[in-house]
């Protein structure tokens, strides 16, 4: 962990200090073979791997500071062969590593959504760890600028009167069938990069640093994030329940704030 994260300085930093601003100027030289030894070291990371699973995001992004990501496996998840991390890069944005989201065999098919924060013109792209530990990608490239420096919403302080407010949305589930739910917590994620035109000073880093879903305390999903997820962050999956019982998430930010609902099945 701890050599992740010096990694994660050596790369934001360069980024930061090139545009002199908040906004760091694109890089002229591609940044994932860098990324991708200090991620993954010597690993063999197969490319294209469309026959695995597939990546949706927009070519070019409505707002930067809310980009639409989804994931999908192309077959299911069994106990034998699954899908035991997705990593996400996001190769131009100040904290690359973006998220890890750790995921069960009991969830079936993968299908995840999420929202990210987009800095600049980027490959935005997923790694899927299987439980053999080998290494598969998918990316896609983004256009899109200031996301991680966007404001979080219009009104700071009303933003902080609603942080920890959770939902859980889904249609009525069937027993047996695959059931789409979706975890959203309102929170400002603060990145750090955010500047306060009043205070004349940028807002410190405040955010969502893991999400926790389970179903019957049988952990379903859990997500580790940095500062690239957007503010309100949503994760959006597809489970099958195999009896009754409840849905819980729990939230902890980075200021050791903790968060949680659950909703009967």
């Amino acid at each position: 962990m701890l050599s992740r994260l010096l990694s994660v300085l050596l790369f934001s930093l360069p980024l930061l200090l090139m545009g002199g601003t908040a906004q760091a100027a694109t890089p002229k030289e591609p940044l994932w073979p860098s990324l991708k030894v200090a991620y993954f070291g010597d690993k063999e990371i197969r490319e294209n791997a469309n026959d695995l699973m597939v990546i949706e995001a927009p070519k070019r992004a409505e707002d930067a500071a809310i980009v639409p990501i989804s994931i999908k496996s192309i077959a299911p998840q069994t106990a034998d062969r699954y899908i035991k991390n997705i990593h996400f890069i996001i190769d131009n944005n100040p904290m690359p590593y973006s998220a890890n989201f750790k995921l069960s065999p009991e969830l079936g098919m993968v299908d995840i959504s999420t929202r990210m924060r987009v800095d600049q013109y980027t490959y935005v792209r997923a790694i899927a760890e299987m439980n053999d530990g080998s290494l598969h990608m998918v990316s896609r490239f983004v256009k899109a600028s200031g996301g991680c420096s966007a404001p979080a919403g219009k009104d700071a302080a009303a933003a902080l009167a609603r942080m920890g407010k959770m939902q859980i949305r889904m249609r009525q589930p069937t027993v047996g069938e695959p059931t789409q739910a979706q975890v959203i917590v309102s929170h400002p994620n603060y990145s750090g990069l955010q500047y306060d035109q009043k205070a004349r000073k940028y807002i410190p880093a405040h955010y969502v640093k893991n999400i926790d879903i389970m179903y019957n305390d049988k952990t379903l999903i859990t997500v580790d994030a940095g500062i690239s997820l957007s503010e309100d962050p949503s994760v959006r999956f597809t489970f099958t329940p195999k009896e009754p019982g409840k849905l819980k998430a729990v939230i902890h930010d980075s200021q050791e704030q903790e968060f949680s609902l659950e909703k009967e099945i």
